[in-house]
Parts: C-alpha cells; sequence; structure tokens
C-alpha cells in the first residue's frame, strides 16, 4: 500500500532533485558536513551505513533539522536496514535489489530508493514495488546506457547515483533522470571556514545547474 507519508518524501526527493549522500572515515566530521550542507540549501541526504556513528548521525540530524529529509544509505540487508529504522531514517537507500529490505522499510512506512543497474534489476525493483529505482554505478555505464533504459521503463522514476558532477548533471536530467545523488563532491571534511564556503558555492552551482518545475 502506497501510504501518504511515503508519497510525500517520495515527492519531495523528486521535487527537491538533489539527494547528498556523506560517506566519511570519522564520525565527528558528520556533523559539520551536514550542517554546511544544509545552510547551502541542500534538504535530502542520506548518511551511509559504512560512516562511523551512522545511527547517531541520524538521530542527531533529525533533531538538529527538522524541515529535511535524512536517510540511510548503503543498506545492503535487513539487518542494516533494521539499525536504520532505529535509528528515525526517513528513507532507505540500497546499492542492491532486495525484496526483504522493502517489504520491511514500507511495514515501517518508509520509502526505498533501490539500487538496480541491469533491465532485469530494474523490473525486479518494480516488482519489488521499490519506490525510486537509483540506476548504480550509472556513470560507469554512461548517459546513453541510462538514456536507453528510460525506453522500456519510462514510467519509472530512476535516479543515477555514481558519475554524477558539475559538468554532467544536466545532461542526466535531460536523459530523464527523476533525481540525483551526489556523493564524491559533497562528502568532504569541513576543516575551516574556507571549506564550508567553498562548498556551499559548490552546491549552489549545482543547484543553478538542476532544471526547475
Amino acid at each position: 500500500m502506497f501510504t501518504p507519508y511515503r508519497a510525500t518524501v517520495c515527492c519531495q526527493i523528486i521535487e527537491q532533485k538533489i539527494v547528498a549522500i556523506i560517506r566519511l572515515k570519522q564520525q565527528a566530521d558528520v556533523a559539520p558536513l551536514l550542517d554546511s550542507l544544509v545552510e547551502a540549501g541542500i534538504t535530502v541526504l542520506e548518511i551511509t551505513s559504512n560512516t562511523p556513528g551512522f545511527e547517531q548521525e541520524i538521530k542527531s540530524a533529525r533533531a538538529r533539522h527538522q524541515h529535511i529529509l535524512v536517510g540511510a544509505g548503503t543498506i545492503t540487508n535487513i539487518e542494516l536496514a533494521k539499525k536504520a529504522i532505529n535509528a528515525g531514517a526517513q528513507f532507505i537507500v540500497t546499492p542492491n535489489t532486495n525484496k526483504r529490505i522493502v517489504l520491511l522499510a514500507h511495514q515501517h512506512n518508509l520509502p526505498v530508493l533501490m539500487g538496480a543497474l541491469t533491465p532485469t534489476d530494474i523490473a525486479n525493483a518494480i516488482e519489488y514495488n521499490a519506490d525510486i529505482i537509483k540506476v548504480f554505478p550509472a556513470g560507469s555505464m554512461g548517459i546513453g546506457y541510462f538514456k536507453a533504459l528510460k525506453g522500456p521503463f519510462d514510467s519509472a522514476n530512476l535516479m543515477p547515483v555514481g558519475g554524477i558532477n558539475l559538468d554532467n548533471v544536466d545532461q542526466w536530467f535531460n536523459a530523464g533522470a527523476c533525481a540525483v545523488a551526489i556523493s564524491s563532491d559533497f562528502s568532504k571534511v569541513i576543516k575551516n571556514q574556507d571549506d564550508k564556503h567553498a562548498l556551499i558555492q559548490l552546491v549552489h552551482d549545482y543547484l543553478a545547474n538542476i532544471p526547475t518545475g
């Protein structure tokens, strides 16, 4: 059952068009980065499960920034999904196609952005009722491949992840992306005000290159 809450979260992700992926090696670096991204105008973020203390950082981010969406990324199995749900994640992101994760997340009224790469993966994700399909790693296959996928799956919400950068972000949207997720450009350690200002400017540049409406 597609609940109003799940629908609202999915609509917000698609309306905002950019998901910032936070993947860091040190837990202490998460909050300064996340706060800077929010200050820059990002309203949808995912904290990956291989970031130390990801559960605590999800809880903390939700307490500090109640107007944004905070999800859990790199959820590869049911055990990680349970941890993410208990931490208060508002959506679940996987790199792989796993029916059990969808079933569990939907029991808790949470949408799933499910990883898929091949046409078979995507067809399975659709059958499993994934809310948004994360085409990953999209950059390894190229924009032409992604555009070809939109042929048979034109009604699916496909979100490319991997290989998205400032030079090509508009091309992914032109190819039919419903949203994109950015990792390497945004997962930076903020050591000082210069780092923060550089990141904020980069976010502004991305936001200026995505379609509106």
